[in-house]
């Protein structure tokens, strides 16, 4: 049939994740077959054959680095050292079944436990864990160490020139550093339009701010990008992305002059400064030289108007002093942050507080991130423990029962066990139908085949091919049907092999799979979903505790120093730290299982503590001492009783997340809309007193986004 005159027939072309799993598998079969047939064929070393083809299949294969091929070339750079560690602990621990089970104990809960450093160590340890399970089995036969190391040295020199240098990939997003460079870009653009009349922001400018925000949520940022590292640079990136949501929210609800242009007072100055400061940060975040005299035009201006006396002025008037104050104190957070991000510890030293990290050595934030995570009601603490005692419990049975091949039982565990039971059961099934359909298809090919190896190595790259792009993209049942033909063709030519081969890849993979879906049934089989409700929950009391505090100090006046961080800090901060790593867990898991249409908003939830955490620091930690007076007794009453308002509102909806059973069973009003005291005006109340019910009353806003009441 011809087609239609003066149109051009459309190319077809791949889906996308169909074009990127063929990228990858030619990169992982050229490896993997160059080295094993190098060795195999042209130097008569099956062991060097076997560690080369398992080493790129672990890393490339078993492993799901985030990135470019590129970038998961640069993070194999420093893999190849700890598989060399990895490859002589496993040989020499696997001289007695009691060893190499303990070994595998501590190692699977190491490398599991790294995921604490982002996406891209989490990628890499299924492949690590291989590297340790892979020599970790008899015979015992230390001096052959020497050819594992090179074959695996060899098998990931070829992965990481593959993943460097073959099929470039599209780059998957856009940068984080650029999302950020954007948001500042809009919030310049929008200070400079709230400087000047009609002094508030039209509908595009607002579409503009929410996409602009929205698209900074993890949620909607490519894995490979998401600044979520424990050094200076990611933490900084990750500080600048927050305080640009911050700055974009406050924007975005800044209300007009009370009196029309005729009292703007030195507004305008601020706002324009802000400008400069965003535009400033921008430039910044995209690589240009920035000599930070816009930012310390704003840090001028906002002391102008802290200081400033203007006496008359109206509540209005205070109320709109107190936004314009936040509006600077966001940009000038994401400004520092956003230096820091780019220069690092190179970047001038900023004041103590939500910077702490800026002057920190890569080792000392490593640990600070690792001990923060060690207790148990960290979700990367019970994902490592989870793991690690399935691991060490395959290991012990494959070595008591002496299975044929028993490593393939553990890469069965390993493979299979997942964050929540429900997911491990469909995995397993899965798993379990199509390694049944391979095996049957590896018996009949044995058994018509026979020895015949020639025809094995010219079956077995065009097979990998097949398997590592289906696989990705079909699913567990097709990757171990195509998996077990894999394995298949690399024994039948390292050893004579029968139809008895694809008996024992059924046996160890059955036996695999339910040493995980028992670890998975026994250890927190929910997942993230009652952990992330639990940490939102106690983030949410120690953010209450901390609104208290800062409420009573601020009515009661008192001496004041310039310390690191306001009372309580410390323990919100951890609790935010938790409540964010159990987000990351509850994102990345297939199907929660709350409601399809639940309305919590749990960005909401988060930001809401790191609001907390700033407004307390900034209405309690001055830039050097100083002595406060008390409120007047109206105001402070004021501010007290809108405080514990606050405080419950948070309490209230603490206890309705925290899944202990003794939740309030009627949903009761948390908001601030029935109350009337955020309105009050009390006679005589100082800038203070304005600045504090501007942040309790974003503080109620993001309460109930939480709930999902907020209009």
């Amino acid at each position: 049939m011809r087609g239609t005159p003066g149109v051009r027939p459309s190319k077809a072309r791949l889906p996308p994740a169909y074009a990127a799993a063929v990228r990858r598998s030619v990169r992982v079969t050229l490896a993997a077959t160059v080295g094993f047939y190098l060795f195999l064929y042209g130097f008569d070393s099956p062991v060097a054959a076997t560690y080369a083809l398992f080493a790129a299949v672990a890393m490339a294969g078993l492993s799901h680095i985030p990135g470019t091929g590129r970038q998961r070339a640069a993070t194999l750079l420093p893999v190849v050292p700890a598989c060399w560690v990895l490859i002589t602990i496993g040989t020499y621990l696997s001289v007695r079944t009691w060893s190499a089970a303990l070994g595998m104990l501590v190692v699977g809960f190491v490398l599991a436990f790294m995921a604490v450093g982002g996406p891209r160590p989490a990628g890499a340890a299924p492949g690590l864990q291989l590297m340790y399970i892979l020599p970790s089995f008899p015979p015992y036969v230390p001096e052959t160490l020497g050819e594992r190391l090179v074959g695996a040295t060899v098998g990931l020199a070829l992965l990481i020139l593959a993943e460097a240098f073959l099929l470039p990939d599209r780059v998957p997003g856009v940068p984080y550093r650029e999302l950020a460079a954007r948001a500042a870009d809009r919030a310049g653009r929008c200070a400079g339009e709230l400087a000047s009349a009609p002094y508030t922001l039209g509908d595009t400018a607002l579409r503009a701010v929410r996409e602009l925000s929205g698209g900074l949520r993890s949620s909607r940022v490519p894995e490979a990008e998401r600044p979520a590292g424990p050094g200076v640079r990611a933490r900084a990136l990750a500080h600048t992305g927050l305080a640009a949501r911050t700055l974009l929210g406050r924007l975005a609800s800044l209300p007009p002059p009370p009196g029309g242009p005729a009292e703007t007072g030195t507004w305008p100055d601020v706002l324009r400064a802000v400008r400069d400061t965003c535009l400033e940060t921008a430039s910044l975040l995209r690589g240009r030289e920035s000599a930070g005299a816009a930012r310390s035009r704003l840090q001028e201006a906002r002391q102008a108007l802290s200081e400033g006396a203007e006496p008359g002025a109206t509540p209005a008037g205070l109320r709109r002093h107190a936004a314009v104050l936040e509006v600077a104190d966001a940009a000038l957070a994401m400004a520092t942050a956003a230096e820091i991000a780019v220069r690092g510890r190179a970047a001038p030293a900023p004041a103590p507080g939500r910077f702490w990290y800026a002057r920190m050595r890569a080792p000392q934030l490593w640990w600070r991130r690792l001990s923060g995570h060690a207790g148990q009601r960290s979700v990367f603490f019970q994902n490592a423990v989870r793991i690690a005692l399935a691991l060490a419990a395959a290991r012990t049975i494959a070595g008591l029962d002496t299975l044929p091949h028993g490593f393939w039982m553990l890469l069965a565990t390993l493979t299979m066990t997942r964050t929540t039971a429900r997911e491990t059961r469909s995995t397993v099934r899965a798993a379990l139908t199509g390694t049944l359909v391979g095996a049957v298809v590896v018996a009949a090919l044995l058994a018509l085949t026979g020895t015949d190896t020639a025809v094995y190595a010219a079956a077995l790259p065009p097979l990998m091919l097949v398997a590592f792009t289906l696989g990705p993209v079909k699913g567990v049942g097709w990757a171990q049907a195509m998996f077990t033909m894999v394995v298949a063709l690399v024994f039948a030519q390292l050893a004579p092999a029968t139809w008895r081969l694809a008996e024992f890849r059924l046996l160890d993979v059955l036996a695999g799979s339910a040493v995980g879906a028992v670890f998975g049934l026994l250890a927190w089989p929910k997942g993230a979903h009652d952990e992330l409700r639990r940490s939102v929950a106690t983030m949410l009391r120690s953010a209450a505790e901390t609104v208290v505090a800062t409420t009573s100090q601020l009515a009661s006046g008192g001496t004041r120093a310039p310390v690191a961080t306001s009372p309580g800090h410390r323990s919100l901060q951890h609790a935010l730290i938790m409540a964010e790593s159990a987000y990351a867990q509850y994102r990345s898991e297939p199907k929660a299982l709350d409601t399809p249409n639940d309305p919590r908003d749990w960005q909401a939830a988060l930001l809401s503590g790191h609001h907390t955490l700033w407004g307390a620091d900034r209405l309690l930690v001055p830039p050097e001492p100083t002595v406060v007076p008390p409120l007047p007794p109206e105001p402070a009453e004021a501010v007290t009783r809108i405080g514990d308002r606050v405080a419950a509102g948070m309490l209230l909806v603490s206890a309705r997340l925290d899944p202990v059973g003794d939740t309030p069973g009627t949903p009761a009003a948390v908001g601030a809309r029935d109350f009337a005291d955020f309105a009050v005006e009390p006679p005589g109340a100082p800038r203070p007193y304005y600045a504090a019910v501007e942040w309790l009353e974003s503080l109620m806003t993001d309460v109930e986004r939480i709930t999902g009441t907020h209009k």
